[in-house]
């Protein structure tokens, strides 16, 4: 397996998540990933990877620490407010648990939101930021 692009320049590198059912996680991010047009990366033995997020069950080689990761909040971005919608739909369906319907919040004028728990417990959100201009969408880098 050999990586010959990758998108980079927010504030992230990359998050990995290790999990403890491999086939669980995949259901749900392929379908949050799906809602959100974003291309699943690929996979290895033992994990999978989309965007700057790897995903990897305790006895692969890429969990370098050998356990869980614990709560984490993760926030994907969207395009629009019915992006943000059909992702707190398709993860719901593919086994999410709700934790903040589709919404306004107050973080910020225009910020709509919704939060839903993954098979792992942690808390992943989608946000779509309103009326806002983008310097740029990533940085590629190619190999």
């Amino acid at each position: 397996m050999e990586t010959q692009e990758l998108h980079r320049g927010r504030l992230i590198d990359h998050i990995q998540l290790v999990v403890k059912d491999l086939a669980a996680s995949k259901k749900f991010y392929s379908a949050a990933l799906k809602s959100l047009d974003v291309p699943m990366g690929g996979e290895g033995p033992g994990f999978f990877w989309f965007d700057e997020v790897f995903v990897s069950e305790l006895e692969s080689p890429a969990s370098s620490m050998g356990k869980l990761t614990g709560r984490t909040h993760l926030a994907f971005q969207a395009r629009d407010q019915k992006m943000v919608e059909a992702f707190y739909k398709a993860t719901l369906e593919a086994g999410g648990k709700d934790n903040g319907a589709p919404g306004i919040r107050q973080y910020h004028p225009g910020y709509y939101a919704a939060f839903v728990i993954d098979p792992d417990g942690n808390n992943i959100e989608v946000v779509f930021h309103g009326p806002a201009k983008r310097s740029a969408s990533s940085v590629k880098i190619e190999f």
